[in-house]
């Protein structure tokens, strides 16, 4: 709001005047939108949204129908009408109270428990895959069956629907709709710095458009004067480069500095040959903390006959997951990993820790649904110990982990 007054006694109010259309009209038309633009579009979103909540407000109704499209194609977020301040305990609604827009809705909320910025953390995950599929990823017939689906059905694997999503995209869309809310981003300031670093990865856009730079930024820098710059110092760091190069392909003619093959680093890209070694079950939410423990050898012994299996469930998981952690020998960054199973249906990730014994480190992995095998590419974060973390039983009772390999 801009300002507010009255005038022969009648009240208003002046709001920005936005001559766009909405976002949801642009999928609409479009459908599933370039990779590029989805990232450009959210990550706007994500840092108006942060700024909100830095101002201690929650929108609580983040959908494409609340974000209007300039005449440049920025993203402006709007309609704060049930908003709710994060500093009072007793706000707009109370416990038991459900608002927003079901499609949208995160689980907490369609349960009516308190909200806070984690919430809009959900729902703009659920406006990202819609940007990048073009639907919604729960679609039902009403307000509570869709409601029921975000509080109880895992979110559906986007590289199934669009194998072109970079697996680093996947996963930020993964993570922010994950249905416990610590297992999102801590914060949208958070969440707009994985988008920005996974916008970065793209590499440079063919055109000189950079849709997430404010357009006053672009006029500066494009009004100050362009200088001519003398060849001579791009010539001479050319041939520096060359020379540089020419010294590092002899030292690895010779197999490195010290006369060895070169391997990989502590840290580095894990060598072709690694093996993961199952180590322990990991059980954090259960009774007794603990989940077949005298069977994880069994998950990376060799022997395709042979398993891991998770207790017998009757009504489903009923809780946020379970698995067993594997490790890697030293530290290092798993481009994938894949689960051998004879109980196919099951969904899983892949998530990392710092120990044999947890706490769950940050998703690594699409959630996808194991079949006889399953190969899981990961993003590429450098662990040692790495959980194979089983989120949802598919209407299995028991769940098997045949074999663990990397790669």
């Amino acid at each position: 709001m801009i300002d507010r007054g009255e005038e022969d006694g009648r009240q208003f109010i002046v709001f920005e005047y936005v001559s766009g259309e909405n976002l949801k009209e642009l999928v609409d038309r479009n459908g599933a939108l370039p990779v590029r633009r989805a990232l450009e579009l959210a990550l706007q979103i994500a840092r108006g949204l942060a700024f909100a909540h830095d101002q201690g407000l929650v929108h609580r109704d983040v959908k494409p129908q609340n974000v209007l499209l300039n005449g440049e194609g920025e993203a402006k977020v709007t309609d704060f009408g049930i908003a709710r301040s994060l500093d009072v305990e007793q706000g707009m609604t109370q416990t038991g109270t459900v608002l927003g827009t079901s499609n949208y809705i995160a689980p907490e909320q369609a349960s009516g428990r308190p909200v806070d910025a984690h919430t809009d953390v959900y729902s703009l995950g659920v406006v990202l895959h819609e940007l990048l599929t073009g639907e919604v990823p729960f679609p039902g017939d009403n307000f509570v069956a869709v409601a029921m689906k975000h509080i109880n059905e895992p979110p559906p694997d986007l590289l199934e629907k669009r194998p072109d999503v970079p697996l680093r995209v996947a996963a930020i869309v993964d993570r922010a709709l994950q249905k416990d809310p610590a297992d999102r981003f801590p914060s949208m300031h958070a969440f707009a710095a994985e988008l920005d670093a996974a916008l970065h990865e793209l590499g440079s856009p063919d055109t000189d458009r950079t849709a997430i730079v404010p357009s006053l930024v672009m006029r500066e820098s494009r009004s100050r004067p362009i200088r001519r710059r003398s060849r001579w110092p791009l010539v001479l760091g050319l041939l520096a480069l060359v020379a540089a190069a020419a010294v590092v392909a002899g030292v690895l003619a010779l197999g490195g500095s010290n006369g060895k093959k070169p391997g990989a680093a502590a840290g580095g890209p894990a060598p072709a040959n690694i093996h993961l070694a199952a180590v322990s079950d990991f059980d954090p939410y259960g009774d007794d903390r603990t989940e077949h423990a005298a069977d994880v050898p069994k998950a990376t012994d060799g022997d395709r006959s042979s398993a891991w299996t998770t207790s017998s469930y009757y009504s489903g998981l009923g809780k946020p997951g379970v698995g067993i952690i594997v490790d890697a020998g030293k530290p290092v960054a798993l481009r994938k990993v894949t689960v051998l199973t004879d109980t196919p249906g099951y969904r899983a990730q892949i998530r990392t820790t710092s120990s044999t014994t947890g706490p769950l480190g940050t998703v690594d992995s699409p959630t996808r649904t194991v079949s006889g095998t399953t190969a899981f590419p990961l993003n590429g974060a450098t662990s040692r110990y790495y959980v194979i973390w089983i989120t949802d039983l598919g209407g299995l009772r028991q769940a098997h982990i045949n074999e663990v390999r990397a790669g």
